[in-house]
């Protein structure tokens, strides 16, 4: 019998140390597996990220505008700023508008186009924001014009101003897809243009001779939109030489040199870089386009409130939030997957109206759009001074709700610049007509006004 419990009690010992034997061998194994599998991972992750890395990404080249043998100087001029004048209502304008309005709906009736146009346009200027005249307004100039960008941009206003008006929210349902494939169209070949001038070497003595025409013309018409009163041939005087132009104002000098000196610093600093644009970089352009003349404004938010015409940019306290909220815009997935030249055109808006500088702020938001142009490609976009009415019109509009008469505008100015160094180096773009006379960039081709 004890031999009995001696022999259970050894099977029982027996196999209690063959079950562990095989736990710690499973144990084993398992370890293995993990081991075995977390390198396996590892591997997988470095080969990745060698892909990842080592993938070329097809970006297009950057635009440089600088030619050779051109410096710069950090000069600037302050231009004060007067307050708006106010219109009030006038009940007596609005009703001889809707008079006006009414003998125009009349000759549209009986076919007489000119003087309906005619009535129509005195009726807007009357009442501007009326939406019965706008809507009317714009069903004229869609049925007998064939403008229905112009009209959709009427019946936006109307819509702006009466929400629930109906007949102007019928019109604008109708417009929308057409206007906005119409666009699409203009952006498209702009687009082409666009690689047509990338696949120009950059070496090519006619694409080097079309940067440097083009960067006089660029300096030339964005100072002169702010009223200086230099020729193109002075404008090249003084950056080729450096040598003052008599009978003319140390401001004016200086508005040239600054701003050449801020297009160098872009060119040199800015440009290459594929890293956000950071408060710092807007600081730094608008130090260089304020320059000498306001060494202590320049780089700086502005203190006191300003006015610019008919518009009141945000309070002083409002700025540091409103350029955060900007540069997070700018720097946003949804901002960069734009097209280049409605990204541009919507950052340029963007900057001018929070206006955050006591001055330079329309130059500083076109340096900041053509930085942003050129890093798609583009040369910087010529804003011609023949056109400044335009300029200043469209973002008033847009400061009433409708942006696009502006990306608009901005995309004939940048279609405008690429027909420029297109025919400059025509051997490249035989599809491009010689149009290389001095209305190349001021002529014919800017959309009509109606308004």
């Amino acid at each position: 019998m004890v031999c009995t419990d001696r022999s259970s009690q050894t099977e029982i010992m027996r196999s209690a140390a063959n079950d562990h034997f095989k736990f710690k061998m499973l144990l084993d194994r398992c370890k293995t597996v993990v081991i075995f599998s977390s390198l396996i991972c590892t591997f997988a992750v470095l080969i990745s990220l060698h892909k990842l890395l080592s993938h070329e990404v097809r970006l297009p080249r950057p635009f440089s505008p600088i030619p050779a043998g051109l410096y710069g100087n950090y000069l600037e001029t302050f231009v004060a700023e007067t307050p708006p004048v106010i219109k009030k209502q006038d009940k007596a304008s609005d009703a001889e508008a809707v008079v006006s309005l009414n003998a125009a709906l009349e000759m549209k009736k009986i076919g007489k186009a000119d003087k309906a146009l005619k009535l129509f346009q005195h009726a807007f200027a009357l009442s501007p924001k009326h939406a019965d005249i706008l809507n009317h307004y714009g069903e004229f100039l869609e049925d007998t014009k064939k403008d229905v960008v112009k009209a959709d941009e009427l019946y936006t206003l109307a819509l702006s101003n009466y929400p629930e008006h109906t007949g102007a929210m019928v019109n604008r349902q109708r417009t929308a897809s057409i206007v906005e494939n119409l666009d699409r169209e203009m952006l498209r070949k702009i687009d082409e243009k666009r690689d047509a001038l990338l696949s120009i070497p950059e070496n090519n003595a006619a694409l080097c001779r079309a940067k440097k025409e083009a960067y006089f013309q660029h300096v030339y018409h964005t100072v002169a939109i702010e009223g200086n009163t230099m020729t193109l041939q002075q404008t090249r005087s003084i950056l080729e030489t450096r040598i003052a132009v008599a009978g003319k104002s140390i401001a004016e000098h200086n508005e040239i040199l600054g701003l050449d000196a801020a297009m160098k610093y872009i060119n040199s600093t800015l440009l290459y870089g594929l890293r956000d644009i950071t408060m710092g970089d807007i600081l730094e352009i608008h130090k260089r386009v304020l320059g000498h003349v306001d060494p202590i404004e320049g780089g700086q938010f502005r203190r006191t409130q300003v006015y610019v015409g008919g518009h009141i940019p945000p309070p002083p306290s409002d700025i540091p939030k409103l350029m955060n909220q900007f540069l997070e815009w700018i720097n946003s997935d949804d901002a960069l997957e734009l097209h280049p030249v409605r990204y541009a055109a919507l950052a340029h808006y963007k900057l001018v109206y929070i206006h955050p500088f006591i001055d330079g702020n329309g130059r500083t938001s076109r340096l900041l759009m053509n930085l942003l142009l050129m890093r798609a490609g583009h040369p910087p976009a010529i804003v011609p001074k023949q056109h400044r009415h335009l300029y200043y019109q469209h973002l008033t509009t847009a400061n009433q709700g409708d942006v696009r008469p502006f990306v608009r505008f901005i995309a004939q100015c940048t279609e405008r610049t690429l027909n420029f160094y297109l025919w400059a180096t025509s051997e490249y773009s035989p599809s491009v007509p010689a149009i290389g006379d001095p209305t190349i960039l001021t002529g014919d081709g800017f959309e009509d006004e109606h308004l």
